[in-house]
């Protein structure tokens, strides 16, 4: 069937895949920003919550060293403002691909429909 289309609608429809692609790789990207910032933050009100001299520990591989409550709260907290922002990112990215995705669409739409009917 793609050989009877036009080469610009054979364009379209790859644009549109691509497109596709590309949305189907920024929902992993955000998945796994969203799951780090639900540990981060999770990690974040376990520190707060607890005593000021209580031991802390964090992970570096796979070693637990001894850290400082406040220097892990801060780098935790920090860490989870990077995930806040790299998070709004991705939701602008989305919402541009939706829309490039909306308008090929409707391209694909008007193209297809300004074709002349084949004989069958």
């Amino acid at each position: 069937m793609s050989a009877e289309l036009p080469p610009q609608i054979q364009n379209q429809i790859a644009q549109i895949q691509q497109i596709q692609q590309q949305a189907q790789a920024l929902l992993n990207q955000k998945g796994q920003i969203e799951m780090m910032l639900r540990e981060t933050k999770t990690a974040v009100k376990e520190i707060e919550a607890s005593d000021e001299g209580a031991v802390m520990y964090k992970s570096a591989g796979e070693v637990l060293l001894r850290a400082d409550r406040s220097a892990l709260l801060e780098e935790l907290t920090d860490k989870k403002d990077v995930l806040d922002l790299r998070l709004k990112t991705l939701n602008k990215q989305e919402e541009r691909i939706k829309s490039r995705f909306n308008q090929l669409q409707e391209q694909l739409k008007q193209s297809l429909g300004q074709m002349p009917p084949t004989a069958t």
